[in-house]
Order: C-alpha cells, then structure tokens, then sequence
C-alpha cells in the first residue's frame, strides 16, 4: 500500500471515529444532567484535527504530482499548436 492510499484509508477511518464522537457529545448533553465533563465535549477535537491534517494532505496531493514529467491531456484537451 502505498502513501496515499493510507492517507485515505485513514481519513475515512478518522471520520467515522470523529462522527462518533460528535454523535456521543450529543447524546450526552441530550440526556440533561447539567454540563457534561469537558473530556466529553472536546472528544471531538483530535480526529478533527487529524482530518484536518490528512485532508489537506489529500486536496494537495494532485498538485503535488511529480516534478519534471509531462502532464497528461484530458479526454477533451487537444495540445495548443
């Protein structure tokens, strides 16, 4: 598996377990017992920097591409003469 592939498959990973987290931070405050304890609501906070982190990652990976190769033309594209 190579880099980007575990940088997505990560990111999906991160954000089921970051929905979760928001979904239980819910929860808690909907059962009403006063102010939850701050562990429940900044649970959410770390994957929501890690996906932070790999989704910027992930939206600069095409404009990453390697240096020095030529650029494939789109379906469309025809080159400019």
């Amino acid at each position: 598996m190579n880099g980007s592939a575990w940088f997505r498959r990560t990111h999906r990973w991160v954000s089921m377990a970051f929905t979760a987290t928001v979904i239980a931070n819910f929860v808690v405050r909907a059962q009403g017992q006063g102010e939850p304890p701050p562990w429940v609501t900044y649970a959410p906070l770390l994957p929501l920097g890690l996906l932070l982190l790999t989704g910027l990652y992930l939206f600069a990976l095409p404009y990453l591409g390697r240096r020095g190769e030529p650029r494939s033309l789109g379906a469309g594209d025809e080159p400019s003469a």
